[in-house]
């Protein structure tokens, strides 16, 4: 559930850490029995996220109820400062300076199941996978088994309308979790706590509301439908082998996921692949050989973890590449987070819709040979 919020301009050092001290103070006032040793400095956030790859952030702290969640997040709106809303880490890239403000991760994870009635309620910070599918499998309900494999927590997954081609073998169409979503109950800006229904969230591909809001998921609840525990089990299998054969492990190279938004009519992977681009490699970060979409940390097998300065280089390295050789101008879909330093000239954000170009595609409309290509 990626929430980044900041001031409306940058802070002295000074301001900031007196921002600091008074969300702490504020977190205090809101959960008086909380052990102050759980509000942490200099966390290395690297290690709470897929790509295994950031610095320190000022302050961090975990939130193992949608309780606390709403009182941190409370605590960090009161106090002005900025801060990150952290959950499974994917799909993020975290830069090397770390996070100046808060990080606050989202742990609230309790989930019910009640099988009569095929209700499931979570709280935002639950894994989608494994644990909020096998539970609902073992309870023998369907509807979320399409997720497997996917690193995302249920706020995540409302975010961004978690979806994936199923279900298998024939994989017709792209199921999405908006399918299944009944209600949430969201923290909104003023503080207030209000139910609503999927109506709410305008779901799109890789869209909801939420990412126009300053509201956020503290639990969600999703209406399954009655079905064969074996059926799901084999549905899970086989999307699990479908998603390794075409994604790296993230336990042995680690990563966030497809780094750029695919173009309409050609597919952002293919494109670099059209560019002999698997494999290439600056630093510890490289394109894998699965798919040229996926950057991976190849360092972190080495001893030595790539920075996100190496990440950030490779992605432009590729823009660059495809604009050249394809003609389309490739935008990224990953988020950057923190504070990554200088890092010299690379194409800007908004550069897929600038000089001409509509959503990466040159002016004019496709190339001649990428008319009928296929999406990916």
């Amino acid at each position: 559930m990626p929430l980044v919020s900041a001031p409306p301009r940058p802070l002295s050092p000074a301001e900031r850490e007196r921002r600091e001290r008074s969300f702490r103070d504020g977190l205090r006032e809101r959960l008086p029995e909380l052990d102050a040793e759980r509000i942490r400095a200099g966390e290395p956030i690297g290690p709470y996220t897929t790509f295994q790859i950031g610095g320190p952030a000022d302050v961090f702290f975990e939130a193992h109820s949608a309780d606390e969640l709403a009182a941190a997040v409370g605590a960090a709106r009161e106090a002005e400062v900025p801060y990150f809303l952290l959950g499974l880490g994917a799909n993020i890239l975290v830069g090397d300076l770390g996070f100046r403000g808060v990080v606050i991760r989202n742990r609230a994870a309790h989930v019910a199941v009640d099988r009569a009635t095929g209700l499931v309620t979570a709280e935002s910070g639950a894994v989608v996978w494994p644990d909020l599918i096998e539970a609902t499998v073992a309870a023998g309900l369907g509807g979320l088994e399409h997720y497997a494999g996917i690193p995302s927590t249920v706020g995540g997954a409302l975010w961004q309308n978690l979806h994936f081609l199923s279900p298998p073998p024939d994989r017709e169409r792209t199921m999405f979790i908006e399918e299944v979503v009944e209600s949430a109950e969201l923290l909104r800006a003023d503080g207030s706590r209000v139910t609503v229904g999927r109506d709410w969230f305008d779901f799109g591909y890789d869209y909801s509301t939420l990412h126009v809001t300053d509201d956020l998921v503290l639990s969600a609840a999703f209406r399954l439908e009655p079905a064969d525990p074996a059926r799901l089990r084999a549905t899970v299998e086989a999307n699990l082998e479908w998603r390794g054969a075409r994604h790296p492990p993230l336990d042995t190279q680690p990563s966030a996921g497809s780094i750029f938004k695919k173009i309409d009519g050609v597919g952002a992977g293919r494109l670099a692949d059209w560019c002999g681009l698997k494999g290439t490699r600056i630093g510890g970060a490289a394109v894998t050989e699965r798919h040229a979409n996926i950057l991976i940390n190849a360092g972190a097998a080495e001893g030595q973890s790539a920075t996100a300065r190496d990440v950030r280089h490779l992605i432009g390295y590729v823009q660059e590449t495809v604009e050249r050789e394809q003609g389309y101008r490739l935008s990224t879909e990953v988020g950057f987070v923190g504070d990554f330093g200088e890092l010299g000239a690379l194409p800007p954000a908004g550069w897929e819709d600038a000089d001409g170009f509509s959503g990466g595609v040159p002016p004019g409309g496709h190339p001649e040979p990428h008319r009928d290509a296929e999406r990916r």
